[in-house]
């Protein structure tokens, strides 16, 4: 495949070499450009011998001579990004199997491309990985991997993930780990599929790859009203989430005093579940997982405690409503009291998740509908949004209704707050900076 050159960097190493816009790659050093990763992997070498073809067809081969780590000043067409690979799975907990109908059509895209992971951190299951592919894996040395392991045991694995190949996690966990490659682990626990001694075996499994296996994460299952026709599967109570965590910190200490890493962590929803405190900064070790949801919350309110300590300027007294998951709320009552400003009266209010079903609890799946509907008799002067209830863009709830329209149908006026400690404190607060938010 030959990759178009859209820009030249002025002057820089390519353009000085005689490489022009119209111009396309088609291999460097004698390897064949498949994608970005090919691309970074081939030019990070101080001596390229690039195939090109010219614009007037002629191939040609140009010598570049560059520090090691220097790029080429290339822009390239779109043929180089990593189109996502499908997921090739049909795990019984998979959450986008549980949506509802009718949505708009990037909600429904299962990804499970090793390529993201490297790039991006997002979690691979490996069981669409052919053995060319996961040679390619090898050679490139992509590392960390963010994989979804689940349980260790192939049994187990294949019956949640419901896909033959994924008997054949370990195999290719020992693989990437004799190639000395790096990957953090994702365990969604499912009781009674692997959770108990499955968990076990699954937990010592990883950490006796230390230093290859970094860390793993204990999610619980997240399952909606929309389950008809697929697998049966409890959500975790309160005494179940207890239980996981005791083990899990049990199996902290024991690694701690072996290889010096607690290994294991589980997500802030499996701490609220169980109701317990979060754990300290220092029991993340450097939040591994951060992007699992592992740790946001301690992160969060010790950006809360440290902003709580500066100078916002006067306050602006007012009444304040906080719309929140109900797993969330009760904590989010003891930032407010403990961080927030007197002269602000808050409300927090927990939203029932009624567009995916009552299970569902987090903050960030929230649909415009639920707000409308429970906030519609609102007596505040304003209510406290968190942006992650909307898709990037920052204008759609999941449930496709545009911000505009909430904005509408509720009196009070709505400043959305990025998802961070210190924008809380500001918004609290009455800051400006926050306030542009509003409309």
């Amino acid at each position: 495949m030959a990759h178009e050159i859209i820009a030249v960097q002025p002057h820089g190493v390519a353009y000085r070499r005689g490489l022009r816009p119209g111009d396309a790659l088609i291999a460097i050093n004698g390897e064949p450009i498949l994608d970005e990763i090919d691309y970074q992997a081939l030019i990070n070498h101080p001596k390229l011998d690039i195939l090109v073809c010219r614009a007037d067809g002629r191939e040609e081969t140009v010598r570049i001579i560059k520090a090691k780590e220097a790029g080429l000043g290339l822009q390239l067409a779109d043929t180089l990004a990593c189109t996502p690979r499908q997921c090739k799975n049909k795990c019984v907990f998979c959450f986008i199997d549980q949506m509802p109908p009718g949505m708009r059509k990037t909600l429904y895209v299962k990804d499970d491309d090793w390529r993201l992971s490297l790039m991006m951190g997002n979690y691979i299951t490996l069981t669409n990985v052919d053995e060319q592919e996961f040679q390619r894996i090898l050679k490139r040395k992509a590392s960390p991997l963010y994989i979804s392991i689940h349980a260790t045991d192939p049994d187990v694995r294949v019956k949640m993930m419901r896909n033959p190949n994924a008997r054949f996690i370990m195999d290719r966990l020992h693989r990437l780990a004799d190639a000395r490659l790096h990957f953090h682990c994702q365990i969604v626990l499912c009781p009674g599929y692997n959770d108990g001694d499955v968990l076990k075996k699954t937990l010592n499994d990883l950490a006796a790859m230390y230093p290859a296996a970094q860390s793993a994460a204990l999610v619980p299952v997240g399952l909606t009203k929309f389950r008809q026709r697929l697998a049966h599967v409890e959500p975790f109570d309160q005494t179940g989430a207890k239980k996981v965590l005791e083990y899990a910190r049990s199996f902290q200490q024991k690694m701690l005093g072996t290889i010096g890493t607690r290994f294991v962590f589980p997500s802030d929803e499996m701490v609220l579940i169980a109701g317990e405190e979060l754990p300290s900064e220092d029991e993340y070790e450097g939040f591994p997982q951060l992007e699992n949801g592992v740790g946001l919350l301690r992160k969060f309110e010790n950006a809360l405690a440290a902003a709580a300590r500066e100078d916002h300027g006067p306050v602006h007294p007012r009444r304040v409503l906080i719309p929140c998951g109900k797993s969330i709320a009760p904590v989010m009552r003891r930032w407010v009291d403990t961080y927030g400003p007197k002269e602000v009266d808050v409300t927090v209010q927990p939203i029932r998740n009624t567009f995916f079903g009552e299970t569902v609890t987090v903050t960030g799946l929230i649909t415009g509908g639920d707000l409308k509907e429970q906030l519609k008799d609102a007596d505040v002067d304003e209510i406290l949004l968190c942006g992650n209830t909307l898709r990037a863009e920052g204008d759609l709830f999941l449930d496709d209704m545009p911000l505009s329209d909430l904005r509408a149908a509720l009196k009070p006026p709505i400043t959305l707050v990025p998802n961070d400690g210190a924008s809380l404190i500001q918004a609290l607060y009455g800051a400006d900076s926050i306030k542009g938010g509003q409309a």
